[in-house]
């Protein structure tokens, strides 16, 4: 009965070498171990003894892992420095980014007097004064982006939507001048950029346009209520042929195309006004072809 008990006990211990139990609280006296059980025992302790010192060293050492650990490293090493050049020149964009808005900001204030019936001429002489700090800025963008070539596009988000907006006045100025739209080639030249170098993007050019059309309802109704009776007739003409002009672009679902079909309510605003002033008896006679046609394509 002991002799089993005692055996019950060995076995534990060898399939588990930390058994729950204190040995040293077991005498020897009561129980004897095998000579041959226990230099087995101490032999199988020994080899693991020794696989473990040998991991330990050649983890140690490194002398195993050492190639793919410099090889890891050294990659990760230029990864380092590499995001670390990116996010320098892409402060250094959006510094510049941040103060092309400021400028936009400073003309958007002087044309908002034009919906104030103030004359044109004056609303525009003060807004074109700013054309020049914006040519500037531009360039030291053009020298920011010229230090990394052929990653136009991978820095292009961070001055886009400032873009846009440039467009978008630089358009609306051009019409209150003229009547017509201007060109991306003329944009362009105020600018001061060049298109192997530097570029207006198309996108960003599209949508400063549509971005512009936004404003020309608003200018229709105020210069109505200032008596301007004819100028429903102009805009409604403009917008007609630039809303045909944008028909012919097949634009994908994007923001883009979003913006354009954002035109379609423009245009339908300044069809409103002009049906009111005309069926009012208030619309001018002095250009009856041209309204004809700004009706026909309507």
């Amino acid at each position: 009965m002991i002799s089993a008990f005692r055996n019950t006990l060995f076995s534990h211990y060898l399939l588990n070498p930390k058994p729950f139990f204190p040995l040293i609280l077991i005498s020897a006296q009561n129980f004897s171990i095998p000579n041959s059980t226990f230099v087995c025992s101490t032999s199988s302790l020994c080899k693991a003894h020794s696989h473990s010192t040998f991991l330990s060293t050649l983890m140690a050492g490194g002398d195993f892992l050492n190639p793919l650990s410099d090889k890891l490293e050294k990659q990760f090493e230029d990864f380092r420095h590499h995001l670390e050049e990116s996010g320098n020149i892409r402060e250094r964009i959006r510094a510049v980014a941040t103060e092309i808005d400021s400028v936009t900001r400073l003309i958007y204030a002087s044309l908002l007097l034009v919906h104030q019936s103030r004359p044109v001429t004056e609303v525009i002489e003060k807004a074109k004064s700013q054309i020049g700090v914006l040519k500037e800025l531009y360039s030291r963008l053009s020298e920011i982006v010229h230090e990394c070539p052929g990653q136009y596009y991978r820095y292009h988000g961070d001055w886009k939507s400032e873009t846009q907006t440039v467009v978008s006045l630089l358009a609306f100025m051009h019409w209150l001048e003229t009547g017509t739209l201007v060109l991306h080639s003329e944009v362009e030249e105020k600018l001061g950029l060049t298109p192997t170098e530097f570029g207006l993007d198309v996108d960003d050019y599209l949508i400063g346009i549509c971005f512009m059309s936004n404003e020309l309802p608003r200018y229709v109704v105020n210069q109505v209520t200032a008596g301007d009776y004819d100028c429903p007739r102009k805009v409604l003409k403009f917008l007609t042929d630039l809303h045909a002009a944008f028909r012919m672009l097949n634009l994908r679902n994007d923001f883009l195309r979003k913006k354009f079909d954002g035109m379609k309510y423009d245009l339908r605003k300044v069809e409103e006004v002009f049906y009111d002033v005309k069926i009012r008896g208030l619309a001018a006679n002095g250009d009856s072809a041209g309204e004809k046609q700004a009706q026909g394509q309507s």
